[in-house]
């Protein structure tokens, strides 16, 4: 289970005491986390979820409750940071820096169908508009620059068919790395995956997990999403999912056309980012006890990407 820092009762009791909400019923941590301990905790006003955060410097941490508070006042369905009766939103436990948010209703879809990518689409859509006049300025640490270096840190570690497709794809992000940066911007969740959104039914209940969130371009943003959720197990992009999610998207968001023709690079792009990590991961935790993401899955799509048949709206 990936909860880094386990908790006893009495030092969460004292924790939670300062937001006045009542006494702690119960509490359990989360097994789906990567990267941060999560626990959902229930208390007798409702239902929240308390986050030790465990990578990432803390001077970002108020990016992060910034983003979301704007998230929120935009009507978008995110887990805002609490405030103590102080109104302390950032504080510490077990020496790590914890945030408690509500507990957003609904459940992880495995399954998606077009309806819910067609609330994909409106819900980064809707994001994106939220932030692109004033983006809140966060270079992620898993950006072209590091995915230049750690690829080409990786080739050593991969067979003749895997170096051939990493070198190719690195060669590709060097050549164009100035375009696809003079995107149109905003700020990016960079990490909208099946298991950071909640459903009730084909209604959207939540998004969740922004520790990757970043200023950027927005087609990154929408190819990370497009790749997990419109993909099939064999990693081709499934086309009905697809023009939902596209669609949607572009009715709140016009694409330019710089955007329509980088659009199949983004894309690869995207499948680099996830396949690095989870190589890496894969490396620093074997043999532990966290949850570590298969990196073939990204492998599998990457190779799928070098040819692709999804133009963006504008495109057609």
């Amino acid at each position: 289970m990936s909860v880094f820092t386990p908790l006893a009762r009495p030092e969460l009791e004292n924790f939670l005491a300062p937001y006045g909400l009542g006494r702690l019923r119960d509490f359990q941590g989360i097994a789906a986390g990567s990267e941060n301990t999560n626990f959902f905790i229930s208390l007798e006003q409702g239902e929240y979820v308390l986050t030790l955060v465990e990578r990432g410097p803390i001077q970002d941490l108020p990016f992060f409750i910034e983003l979301l508070d704007i998230l929120h006042d935009a009507s978008l369905p995110v887990p805002y940071a609490l405030r103590t009766t102080d109104g302390s939103a950032l504080r510490e436990l077990a020496g790590k820096p914890a945030l408690l948010q509500p507990r957003l209703p609904g459940k992880h879809i495995k399954e998606p169908n077009a309806q819910h990518c067609v609330q994909i689409g409106e819900l980064l859509g809707h994001l994106h508009l939220a932030t692109r006049e004033r983006v809140l300025e966060r270079k992620t640490d898993r950006g072209l620059d590091w995915m230049l270096v750690e690829g080409a840190n990786f080739l050593s570690h991969l067979d003749v068919t895997q170096r051939g497709l990493l070198q190719s794809a690195l060669e590709e992000i060097e050549r164009l790395k100035p375009r696809i940066l003079g995107l149109p911007r905003a700020n990016l969740h960079a990490d909208l995956f099946r298991d950071n959104v909640l459903f009730e039914g084909t209604h959207l209940t939540g998004l969740i997990d922004f520790y990757n969130a970043c200023s950027g371009p927005m087609l990154y943003d929408l190819a990370i999403a497009l790749n997990d959720w419109c993909s099939g197990e064999d990693g081709q992009i499934d086309g009905p999912r697809a023009r939902a999610m596209l669609g949607a998207y572009a009715g709140l968001r016009p694409f330019t056309a710089s955007e329509a023709e980088l659009w199949p690079t983004l894309l690869r792009v995207a499948c680099v980012r996830f396949w690095l990590s989870r190589l890496i991961a894969a490396e620093s935790f074997a043999g532990q006890d966290v949850l570590i993401h298969d990196p073939m899955e990204f492998q599998q799509r990457l190779t799928q990407r070098q040819h692709t048949h999804t133009p963006l709206p504008f495109a057609l």
